[in-house]
Parts: structure tokens; sequence; C-alpha cells
């Protein structure tokens, strides 16, 4: 599977030819512009290691505050898809909003500012940090006397290990600035490296050829010398990221019409095959070659799947009651292990983006986590914002009821921090626990062992980047899309087996439904990574953005037509929304046994307390410092979530001491903020503008110009 080196490099060479760029030639080429001395770099392990710790660094800045927790993440990936959204209102986040609705069909990419959210010195340049400082790395390994002979032996060694996560580093750098800003400048760490702009093709065809060429020197993951965490990258990663890029280059995206000729790592002239119709001079497709990008993901994914090294795919629970709490859900198994030890890392991940309590900046709890309100210093938990939300029409009409994943994906109650109680989120546009609806619940400071109470952002929680469903469901995408509907299949149902009840996955009925395996595969890929920002870009590169776009608003319309009609809306799948809840706060020691829930048990769907399952509050804030007397009721017993009640029934729920909340009626009242800027205006048919703009000092200082209709200045 591997290309020839010596072609790719050859061919970018050919391929930096763009009609905005002079040229590429001079920063595309193998040999380093000196023979640095790798002897001291590489005299111990420990200097070595230590040689790389700058571009890790570098890394983690990025991923937390970037491209994996806040930044560009924040803005677009976790919102902007058939499944997540952001909870505030429209007009009051502007250069949030426009991007994630594709710049209103792009007819906004004229009239955004540059600068509307990211600032100067921001993503690009951190993305460009991080390659620069993996180049050094990458260039005085080059250099060195065994450089040959490491590769041509093609065994794991300790240079070989180094090379490989300087080489994953870069290429991990470089598959976010894709993402983000479509075709970049190539850097090799040259003098004379130009920062022109390059085709994006071309980039792909370096950054997989340069993964190959590493995988047999690398050490696979849980037998680095010298590493025992999941905090670095390992063969079994770089594996990975070879599948994960090679659907990205494989798949759709929107290409500026200025950069032309386009050629691939051959300099070959590329075609391609295009879908929808051109927006401010950009045109959607893909390579016509893209099954070459297929064929390689499913080889590298199947090497993954047949050695995953220290990684394991728990297909049941291995926890034990406790406190009358049942869990028998190995889906929430994996996020519970990110909030049981600082230093611990889940089972299933291959890598994690690892941050210590109390020190760093913690992005994704506080930004995609489950929200809270009261303040940010000394709560119960501190405040968290929950940037990030679940479309309602998701949660009630396509997650099937008895899928395990819905209540770890998405909540409906937040935790009132000043208090430590549940009570619930209105749909009412805001943050925290004040308002947005429903809810990402995946990470959520109640279930930490430890919770760092004194001050928020810095829970500890580790971010999963990669993990072992993915590649199962990235090798499944592949096999189906290559005709191999058996090994598909199998993989398709090895994730929902995991899922659902025992016998109750229906693999053969949900594939019909979707009306494809391969598209059954996407939407299994929803739910599994449902609140984690992948939706987004996964139906850009599929070609299925606009059928799913078109879905989730019709569906969002009937929902708002019944709800104001009847009060109520039945979905398909039975679930019903209706105007109001009703809700009573009691505690849950006194009637469980235990404040904060888990899986839901069979058969008590009726409970209250127990279904929506996980969530709750923490058993013993009391012993990190709140008050609490013979009235602290923390727990929210919720009835007429799912299913409307009769006249009578309410008036025995009042007679009981529950309150009526407003519910769907709130949905109403704020019809445009869920219905109308779903993506505004998007006709799901002209190519989505899915970037962002460079901003004044990068064109400036690169010498090229904005595509896809943006401003450049």
């Amino acid at each position: 599977m591997m290309m020839k080196r010596t072609i790719v490099y050859a061919a970018i060479y050919a391929a930096g030819m763009l009609t905005v760029a002079s040229s590429c030639s001079d920063f595309l080429e193998t040999d380093s512009p000196s023979k640095v001395d790798a002897a001291f770099v590489f005299s111990t392990s420990e200097t070595a290691r230590a040689a790389l710790e700058g571009a890790y660094a570098a890394w983690i800045d990025v991923a937390q505050n970037r491209v994996f927790g806040d930044g560009l993440f924040y803005a677009s990936d976790v919102a902007g898809s058939d499944i997540e959204r952001h909870p505030e209102k429209f007009e009051s986040q502007p250069g949030r909003h426009y991007p994630e609705c594709f710049y209103q069909n792009g007819t906004y990419a004229g009239s955004y500012a540059l600068l509307s959210y990211q600032k100067e010195n921001d993503t690009y340049a951190k993305l460009y940090s991080v390659i620069n400082k993996a180049n050094i790395v990458i260039q005085s390994i080059r250099s060195s006397d065994s450089y040959d002979q490491m590769l041509a032996d093609g065994k794991a060694c300790t240079m070989g290990q180094l090379y490989g996560e300087a080489v994953a580093l870069k290429a991990t750098a470089y598959r976010e600035l894709l993402k983000y800003f479509g075709d970049v400048p190539y850097l090799s760490g040259k003098a004379t490296d130009s920062g022109n702009l390059c085709g994006r093709d071309s980039i792909y065809d370096v950054v997989l050829d340069e993964l190959q060429q590493v995988v047999p020197v690398m050490y696979r993951l849980g037998s680095i010398p010298g590493v025992t965490g999941k905090n670095y990258f390992s063969r079994t990663y770089v594996e990975g990221l070879i599948g994960r890029i090679a659907l990205e280059a494989g798949g759709y995206q929107t290409r500026r019409g200025d950069l032309s000729p386009r050629t691939d790592g051959k300099g070959q002239v590329l075609t391609f095959e295009t879908m929808g119709r051109e927006t401010n001079g950009a045109a959607y497709g893909r390579r016509t070659d893209y099954l070459t990008y297929y064929k390689l993901a499913q080889h590298y994914f199947k090497e993954v799947i047949a050695q995953p090294g220290s990684a394991v795919f728990h297909t049941t629970d291995p926890r034990k009651s406790d406190k009358g709490r049942v869990y028998d859900n190995p889906y929430q198994y994996f996020f519970q292990q990110m909030h049981d030890s600082d230093d611990g890392f889940a089972d299933e991940s291959i890598y994690e983006v690892a941050i210590a309590q109390g020190t760093s900046d913690d992005a994704r709890p506080y930004s995609f986590g489950r929200p809270t309100t009261g303040n940010k210093t000394d709560n119960f938990p501190c405040k968290n914002y929950g940037q990030g939300r679940i479309n309602p029409a998701f949660y009630y009409g396509m997650f099937a009821p008895n899928d395990k994943r819905r209540d770890v994906c998405c909540t409906v109650t937040a935790t009132n921090g000043g208090k430590g109680t549940e009570i619930l989120l209105p749909f009412t546009p805001g943050s925290q626990g004040k308002g947005g609806g429903i809810s990402y619940n995946k990470w959520d400071e109640n279930r930490q062992a430890k919770v760092w109470t004194s001050y928020n952002r810095k829970s500890g929680i580790n971010g999963p980047y990669m993990r072992l469903s993915e590649i199962y469901l990235g090798y499944a995408e592949a096999c189906a899309m290559l005709g191999d509907d058996v090994e598909a299949k199998q993989y398709l149902t090895i994730i929902r087996d995991r899922a659902f009840p025992a016998g109750q996955a229906r693999v053969d009925e949900f594939i019909a439904s979707e009306g494809s395996l391969l598209e059954a595969v996407i939407d299994e890929r929803g739910f599994e990574f449902a609140g984690e920002g992948d939706r987004r870009q996964v139906l850009i590169r599929t070609g299925l953005i606009g059928k799913k776009i078109k879905a989730i608003k019709q569906l969002t319309k009937q929902m708002m037509d019944g709800l104001e009609a009847d009060g109520y809306y039945r979905f398909e799948n039975g679930n019903v929304i209706s105007s109001q809840v009703y809700t009573k706060s009691v505690d849950g020691n006194a009637v469980l046994g235990h404040r904060l829930t888990a899986q839901c048990p069979a058969g008590k769907e009726d409970d209250p307390l127990l279904f929506p399952g996980w969530r709750g509050v923490k058993d013993d804030w009391s012993s990190y410092g709140l008050v609490v007397d013979a009235s602290y009721a923390p727990n929210l017993a919720i009835r007429g979530l799912f299913t409307p009640l009769t006249d009578a029934e309410k008036i025995a729920l009042e007679a009981d001491g529950y309150k009526a909340q407003d519910w769907g009626k709130t949905l109403i009242e704020n019809r445009d903020e869920y219905d109308k800027y779903l993506f505004y205006e998007y006709d799901c048919e002209s190519a989505p503008i899915h970037y962002w703009p460079f901003t004044p000092n990068v064109l400036s200082n690169g010498g090229f110009k904005n595509g896809y209709g943006f401003k450049n200045k």
C-alpha cells in the first residue's frame, strides 16, 4: 500500500504551479538544507524524547485552544450539523453562526470580517508552529548517518519511534489545517521554504507517504519504550491517522476555482466529479481516483483492528453495581474511565489529549460538557459553559429510545453549581445551565472521582482524539464503498450490538431504513460520536451534507408545526415531545441509594429519576464543602418527557408535589433560533463554503489571496 517516496515528492514539485503561487518546488524536496548533526540529540533516549517535547507542547496548546477544544472547533465542528447546534441567539454570535451555516449559502462570505472570530496569530499560526517544531526533529533524523539503514531495516527502534512521532505531529497539524482552510502552504523546514499556497491534494499525498514510511519503524500502542500512557503517538495511531486522512483526501470538499491546475502527488492533473452548483467560484467534488484512498484507508484500519496494541474495545461493561447503581453499558464505561483518574486513560483510546488537573484550561468539559450555573470558583461543580447543544429533533426523533448511547451523548438537565442540584435545561437561548436546550453529556464533573472545585476549566478530563470505534466504523465505511458488504456489515454490527440491549440492534432493519449499507454506517457514526464535533466534517466529505440538512430541517419543521397546533408532536420512533413536562426535586439517596445515576435498568423506564439515565449529581458534594440539610433534594424527577400526560395524570402529579415546566412551548416561543436559523438560507445544493478565511496578516505575509468569496483585507 506504500506510495513510492521518490515519485511522490518529485510529483509534488510539479504540483506547485498554481495561479496564486509562483512555485512550491523549492520546499517540497526530500533533502535537508544542511547536514544537521543529530549525534547529541539522539545520544540517549531521554535527550531524544526531550527534543520532541516542544512539538508536543505546541500540539497540546493548539488542540486544547483551537482545533479540538476551543477555537475553530468550538465555532463550527461542535455545531453546524444535523445533530449539533449552538445555544445562543444567532444575532448575538455572527462570528460563529455564519461559518456554521456555510455563510448564508455563501452570500455572506464577502461581508464576513476577516477577524470576526479568528484573531491574528491564531489557529493558522499555531498549527504551523507545531509543523515547524516537528520539522526540526524530522530534518535532524534525516541527516543522521543511521537514517537510511533504519528505514532499510524496517523494524521498530528508538530512533524510528521518535522520527515517526515527529512525522505524525506534522501530519496531524496538516490534517487540521486542510480541514479548516483548504489549500495552504507546505513547509518542509528548509531555509528555502517560500510559503506559497499549494493544492491540498498534493499535500495529502506527501503526508500520507511520510506516514506510511514510518509505520514499520514505530512501536505499537502500549509497547513504546519508556512510555506508559496514551498521550504519545504510536504506530497504532499512525495507522489510524492514515485511514482518517485517506478518507478525507478521497472525500468531497469545496475547492476554490482560482488554483489551477490541480495535480496529484505524481504531478498528474486531477479530474473531479462534482455535486450541486458552484458557489462564489468554488465547486464541491471529489477526485475521480477516490477509490484509491478508500483502499488505503481500508488497509490501514484493518491493520489497527488486527493489532490494536493496548487499546481494548469493550463489548460488555466490566463495572459492578454499587449503591444500587446499575451499569451494563460498555459505551458509557468508555467515558466514565476518563473521569476516574487524572493520570489514567480509557481502554478504548488510541490517543488522548491529556490534561493535568488544576494546571491547564480544560476546554472540552468546560465548553462541551454538561452545563452548570453558578460561579467559576468554589462551586459544586464550578461553572461550565455548555456551548455545544443537541438539535431537539435529533434527540427525540432520530435516536432510538433503547439506544444506550443517547443518554451518554445528550442530557436534558444541568447542575445548579451554587447548590449542587439538578435543574431542567430550558430551550431559552443562552449558555451554561440557564438555557440553550438539550446539551452534550459525555463530560460531567459530577462524575469525577476527584473534582477540582476551586476554579473552572481545571477539571483534568482528557479529550479522546482517536479510539477504536472510529477505526471500526472507518473500516466499515471503506469496505462499504469498495463493495465488501460482508466486512462492512460485520463491523457495523459490532458497534450496534454494543449500543443496544441483547438482540435489539436490528441491523438489517436499520440498513433498510437508511437505504444503503454505506449510509447506515455513516449515520451509525453519527450516533456513536454525537456531541463530539465529528459529524459536520463526515457529512461534508461523504457528500451527504445537503441530504442530511434537508432531512433535519424538515423534521424540525414538522415538530414545530405539531407543537404549535396540538401542544405535542409524536415522532415515528414513538417519542413524544410535549409543551410541558412535570418535575419534582427529591433526594436520590433516600429513594435510590445514590444521587448520580448510571444506565437506566431494564424495565425501569417509567422511573422519573432513572430515565433518562446518566444524570443526577455527585453523591457527596458535602465532602467538598457544600452545606446540606434535611431539605437537600438535589435530584430532578421528570414526568412527560417522552410520553404525553393525561389530564388525570397531571392532577395526580401536582398532588404529589410535581410542578409543570414549559418545555416544547419554549421551543415554539424561540422557533426562529431552532428552525429558521438552522443552516440559515442554505439551499442544500450549492457548494458549501465550509472553510475559514485567512486573516490579514496571513495574507500579507504569505503573498496570496483568499478564495471562496471572502474579503482580502
